[in-house]
């Protein structure tokens, strides 16, 4: 128990939330909306480390959380910066227009 709450509806709301998350990626071909999926999964797993983390009364899943986010945070703005130039080349960010760069 967790403040009176249990373990179990932690469990829940993480693979909820990241079941939405890979459907997303899985889903949709716009680039913009595929990373905002990729934080939701990196959001869920963050939940159930700070959750197990309290309730084994150990900080070090909530230290890998702050190391967890620092990367998504640098991995979304290289992504935005790598869609940014993507978008100026063949205005559009929809994935499947992607393959035309193979050439």
């Amino acid at each position: 128990m967790i403040n009176g709450i249990s373990i179990d509806y932690f469990i829940l709301l993480s693979a909820v939330l990241f079941t939405i998350g890979a459907i997303g990626v899985m889903a949709r071909r716009n680039s913009i909306i595929i990373f905002m999926c990729i934080e939701l999964m990196l959001n869920a797993v963050n939940i159930l480390l700070v959750a197990f983390s309290t309730l084994h009364q150990n900080a070090e899943g909530q230290v890998f959380v702050f190391f967890v986010m620092t990367v998504a945070a640098a991995e979304v703005s290289v992504g935005l910066a790598i869609l940014t130039m993507i978008y100026r080349n063949i205005k559009s960010i929809d994935t499947n227009l992607l393959s035309n760069l193979k050439d």
